[in-house]
């Protein structure tokens, strides 16, 4: 059985699909891709490239016959796999860029064997349509934001509280000079993609918990209707300790290495004092992480962070599970005014 689903028929059935796949190749998979697929690949990177230029360039019949036999011998190598992890008749969703013949020559093949097949109509083209459509119209709009200094355990609480978005997790940047130290950021269609799929599953008319971001978080930057969306909505000021700020920073930056210390601590030198860096420098060659880590954050981070001219609440994050208390009761108390 071999169906071509339309973007929204195709959304609304992809929780039921036993595999999806993406037929693109692994450059463009890896870029972004619809989220839970898998890389079935009908063109290699390399084959990709050559039949695109041949097709070009040169003969679109004999890029077509090229396409053709390599696709031939993908699919068996993926069959393989496909065979020992899906039992036939399993339903398997399949996509490529543009709904066309990588995705449809796997797709009849998987067919005839017996698999359901539903095979999205534009491909991933049509999905990103989806996303950007979604993003630009964003239906929700009830937020619960969460602002304040580094180190008050602001992405903790995120983790504990529904429904929420942890932009940082998302972005896998921090928000701040040593925010890159989660490791590459993924594109910026991988954010959005990511992002849309949560705001999905989330009734439009329920508050949300979020963090207080700038737009640009390292490379990704946060879509415009939904930072708008933040800057309206109920502020909450989460305060703590100086000595949690600090456990809180020595944790996150751990693994932080000599080379990317240096280098984000020339980032932020313009912004500090001279004298200030060189305390900073001589605690980080001396291995006090925790006196680094209080400096920055009495000299770098609290000056330049800006509180916002409007503020609903504040909460000191001292005992997480009071703190965490407070916000589901603000939650229940807002969702039903």
């Amino acid at each position: 059985m071999l169906i071509e689903l339309d973007i929204d028929a195709f959304i609304a059935q992809k929780s039921e699909f036993d595999l999806l796949i993406d037929a693109r190749s692994p450059k463009e998979f890896y870029e972004s891709h619809i989220a839970n697929a898998q890389n079935f690949y009908a063109l290699s990177d390399e084959e990709h490239q050559e039949v695109g230029t041949l097709y070009k360039q040169v003969s679109r019949n004999d890029a077509k016959l090229l396409g053709a036999r390599y696709i031939c011998q993908n699919v068996a190598h993926h069959l393989e796999h496909i065979a020992k992890s899906y039992k036939i008749g399993s339903k398997i969703g399949i996509y490529c860029a543009r709904g066309g013949l990588r995705s449809s020559s796997i797709a009849i093949i998987l067919s005839h064997i017996g698999y359901q097949v539903f095979r999205l109509g534009g491909g991933y083209k049509q999905y990103r349509f989806y996303v950007l459509s979604y993003l630009e119209n964003l239906p929700h709009y009830r937020f619960i934001v969460l602002g304040g200094n580094t180190g008050c355990g602001k992405s903790e609480l995120l983790q504990s509280l529904q429904p929420s978005i942890d932009l940082e997790k998302l972005a896998n940047h921090l928000g701040s000079s040593f925010g890159s130290i989660k490791g590459a950021q993924p594109s910026q269609k991988a954010f959005e993609n990511s992002l849309c799929e949560i705001l999905c599953k989330i009734d439009p008319n329920a508050y949300i918990f979020i963090e207080a971001e700038s737009k640009k978080m390292g490379t990704c930057t946060i879509p415009a209707l939904l930072h708008v969306r933040l800057l309206q909505g109920y502020r909450i000021e989460i305060t703590a300790p100086l000595e949690q700020r600090i456990e809180r920073i020595l944790k996150e930056y751990e693994s932080m290495t000599p080379a990317f210390f240096n280098q984000a601590m020339q980032m932020i030198a313009p912004y500090i004092k001279k004298t200030v860096k060189e305390a900073v420098l001589h605690a980080y060659e001396e291995g006090n992480l925790s006196e680094v880590a209080k400096i920055l954050l009495i000299e770098y981070y609290d000056l330049v962070y800006k509180k916002p001219r409007h503020i609903d609440a504040i909460l000191d994050n001292a005992d997480e599970s009071a703190t965490l208390e407070a916000l589901n009761a603000l939650h229940v108390k807002l969702s039903t005014v």
